[in-house]
């Protein structure tokens, strides 16, 4: 006999505020194994295929382990050094074109600028605020995130989590299901594997769309001579994953950046617009319907607050569960609205008619 159904959401709920509480005051420590949670969910596919392909699990860990370790380290090497240069020099050069492009609305414009006028004061204060907060924000960013206990957290364990997970994954996810109360494991095993379905088209998707944006648009506006490319493109690809965003912010940094530094070459501005405008044209119509698909259950507005909230109650680790969290909630509403429709509650109680 099962338990009534008060006590079961009582149970439910109580292990929802346990794992919020949880999340609340372990998520720094938390944080390297939910990054390595995420790392072996983004790999097991190909794991699996390996497995498939005559592969046992520990040799198919091992290889993809290989793989990534020569991977991180040509991007130690190569891409890391120069990114961050690029991000301080852009830092540092910023205020510099805030005031060539007031000199400019000045020259042009003169009466919007005149010594009241609002959009000079907004300029003036901006200017100002990057040169006096942008080289402390990244001393703050870059004293937390590349301390000495940290680097060793994020490239000792987020790595050595990740393999044993994904060593694990088939037995961990077949232990899991051993434990599922026996009366709910086939609608616990549906909404599962709607979510997995919902995460993988996601995350592992938009994942790859981001990363063939980010290189896409970094080596092209590095080859077109644009300062700072490597950068622009690393933002541009980041933020990728909410639809029309990655290309705005991209497009309107690395324009705005070719206007001062190309201006009067207008066959060079048009190349870096060009640029954002194929780079959408190809992840509208080829990337995110080839490897996300045309209906992945995650709207971007449901997105965006989870972000919103998990990152304001949790901070960074809240936005790391944020797409999983949102994903399996979207799940479960489409599930409770398809029970609603089909209950007595919604279609009535039948008429004599009706029978």
């Amino acid at each position: 006999m099962s338990l009534p159904v008060r006590d079961q959401l009582r149970y439910w709920g109580f292990a929802a505020v346990a794992f919020a509480l949880v999340l609340w005051l372990l998520g720094d420590v938390l944080m390297p194994f939910i990054l390595g949670g995420a790392i072996a969910y983004f790999i097991d596919p190909l794991a699996d295929r390996l497995e498939r392909a005559g592969m046992s699990r520990a040799g198919a860990t091992a290889l993809i382990t290989v793989f990534a370790l020569l991977i991180f380290l040509a991007a130690v090497l190569l891409v890391v050094p120069t990114l961050i240069s690029q991000t301080a020099g852009l830092i540092d050069v910023l205020p510099r074109l805030t005031n060539r492009f007031q000199t400019f609305l000045g020259e042009r414009f003169p009466s919007i600028l005149d010594g009241e006028s609002t959009i000079r004061q907004t300029l003036a204060s901006v200017g100002t605020a990057i040169q006096e907060k942008g080289p402390a924000l990244v001393e703050t960013l870059l004293g937390s995130a590349l301390s000495v206990i940290n680097v060793v957290i994020l490239l000792i364990v987020v790595p050595v989590v990740a393999v044993y997970l994904l060593l694990d994954w088939d037995r961990m996810i077949a232990r899991i299901d051993e434990l599922l109360p026996r009366e709910h494991a086939p609608t616990i095993r549906r909404l599962a594997r709607d979510i997995d379905k919902t995460l993988s088209s996601f995350i592992r998707g938009m994942g790859t769309v981001c990363l063939i944006l980010g290189t896409y648009y970094a080596v092209a506006l590095m080859l077109v001579g644009l300062n700072f490319g490597l950068v622009v493109g690393f933002i541009a690809g980041l933020v990728t994953f909410i639809p029309y965003l990655g290309a705005m912010i991209g497009g309107a940094l690395a324009i705005g950046l070719a206007l001062f530094q190309f201006w009067g070459d207008w066959l060079s501005i048009g190349i870096v617009a060009g640029i954002f405008v194929l780079g959408q044209v190809v992840e509208g119509n080829f990337l995110t319907p080839k490897l996300v698909g045309n209906s992945v259950g995650l709207h971007p507005v449901w997105l965006l607050l989870a972000l919103s909230v998990f990152g304001s109650l949790f901070g960074f680790v809240g936005m790391l569960v944020a797409v999983p969290v949102a994903a399996a909630l979207g799940v479960i509403a489409r599930f409770a609205v398809e029970q609603y429709t089909s209950s007595r509650l919604y279609k009535g109680t039948p008429g004599p008619d009706d029978i």
